[in-house]
């Protein structure tokens, strides 16, 4: 749990950095647009459902539309970036901190990537090895989840030895890398994973063109 409060500081000064226009990975989506997203989910969920329920899509787009269009303004784009930093109000679910830690952990830092990895130089960060343990742990949790639209087996490979099978099937592609760059390889972000691949040329293909994550 720990580590969330510092990664939500981290992903609020990468967009305030970044300022409400930048690009980002998330198809659509400018940072005012993202910023939209984490305030959302955090102080209105009933306004974020569309999110995860597609009734409730049409809601969730007009409540988006309208908080992005607020923060347009460099003033009004700091304004609504500070409410996500300063946190979720104590009702909301997400002030509970097991909710918060299961909800956030790896979602700050896929957004702070998205925000980091859209231009086109970039680096990756380095991480804490106690942080990229727990975004591995997290990681195994939804891997077979992310996984589940490839018709593979997948086992995911850490470079110091550690490997989770995500999904057990005849032929296998092993996915290497550092827990945050496997991360990125498993909620989509296919392009910007630093990982490597080991198994037969057409499987490997075959990764590479599935649909991957949520």
């Amino acid at each position: 749990m720990r580590f969330v409060q510092p990664s939500r500081e981290v992903l609020a000064e990468t967009l305030l950095a970044a300022g409400p226009q930048a690009p980002t990975l998330c198809e659509g989506w400018q940072t005012k647009d993202l910023a939209a997203h984490l305030y959302l989910r955090e102080h209105k969920p009933a306004a974020a459902l569309g999110f995860f329920l597609k009734p409730f899509a049409a809601k969730t787009d007009k409540a988006m539309e309208e908080t992005a269009q607020k923060a347009s303004t460099t003033e009004g784009y700091a304004k609504l970036v500070s409410a996500f930093r300063s946190g979720p109000p104590r009702l909301s679910p997400m002030s509970i901190k097991a909710v918060d830690n299961s909800a956030n952990l790896t979602e700050y830092f896929i957004h702070t990537e998205d925000v980091r990895r859209a231009g086109d130089r970039w680096a990756p960060r380095a991480l804490d090895a106690d942080y990229s343990d727990a975004l591995w742990a997290d990681l195994i949790k939804r891997a077979a989840l992310l996984y589940r639209g490839v018709d593979l087996g997948i086992v995911l490979v850490r470079p110091d030895g550690p490997r989770h099978v995500a999904k057990r099937a005849p032929v296998s592609v092993a996915i290497i890398g550092e827990p945050g760059e496997l991360l990125m390889h498993a909620h989509g972000r296919t392009k910007q994973a630093l990982v490597m691949f080991e198994g037969q040329p057409d499987a490997v293909a075959l990764l590479e063109s599935a649909d991957i994550g949520l």
